[in-house]
């Protein structure tokens, strides 16, 4: 019964991310957290564009409490609003970007905004990017075109959990275009880097070594004084007496 419950709740947390993710296509939506709190549910939306997501005196977020109360049967839904740092470097944000683009200008600039979005998320501090477009791209037959730029890892732990992944898709003339994103954060600690120091480096590291290990020697020796002279006062004090 236990198991049950945890399934359902997750299995309407991912209803609820997907509602949203569909509603607020063209906000620059990255991703979306539930939390559960004393006074009710907390629906934490991350976006590029907060502004829009709120509306004219708070109408659409109003209305999108409204939605979520109604369909999920939520007791009391918080909507918290958070604005991604870098735009450039959120592979979800990046990829409904590709597909705006490509529903705007067409398949003939695919090229341009591939390279383009390429371009803005190195020049952010990415390690690498990959952009896949598969679809009637720019014939009637499906092709599919691979854009990539820097170092991205493909296997491994890294690849599966460090690695930024998003899809998305543009309702063209011709047909449906998928849209891959994959993008390697420039926060991320590779277990292959190496550093190579110099010899005046190496020598300052060791006589920092050197200090850090003097310290705590001379804290000994001035403990032991500080004992002897605390002994010999006590001392001085029974013969006295």
């Amino acid at each position: 019964m236990i198991e049950r419950k945890f399934v359902a709740e997750k299995l309407k947390e991912y209803q609820i991310q997907e509602f949203i993710a569909d509603n607020l296509k063209k906000v620059g939506h990255s991703y979306t957290k539930m939390k559960k709190t004393p006074l009710g549910e907390k629906v934490i939306i991350h976006a590029s564009r907060p502004g829009l997501i709120v509306g004219k005196k708070g109408q659409n977020i109003k209305k999108l409490t409204k939605t979520l109360k109604k369909k999920f049967d939520l007791e009391n839904p918080q909507i918290e609003i958070s604005e991604v740092s870098d735009i450039n470097t959120d592979a979800q944000i990046v990829a409904e970007r590709i597909s705006n683009s490509l529903e705007r200008y067409g398949i003939a600039r695919f090229k341009g905004v591939g390279h383009k979005v390429m371009t803005d998320a190195i020049n952010a501090g990415a390690l690498g990017i990959e952009i896949i477009m598969s679809g009637k791209i720019p014939s009637s037959r499906a092709k599919r075109w691979r854009f990539y730029q820097g170092y991205l890892k493909k296997c491994g732990d890294l690849a599966q959990n460090g690695v930024d992944k998003a899809y998305s898709i543009a309702k063209l003339k011709t047909g449906i275009v998928g849209i891959q994103v994959r993008i390697m954060p420039k926060d991320i600690e590779l277990p292959d880097k190496v550093e190579i120091r110099t010899e005046a480096e190496i020598e300052e590291g060791a006589i920092e070594i050197k200090e850090e290990k003097q310290e705590p020697a001379k804290k000994e020796k001035k403990k032991t004084r500080k004992k002897k002279e605390e002994t010999k006062e006590k001392e001085v004090v029974k013969e006295e007496q």
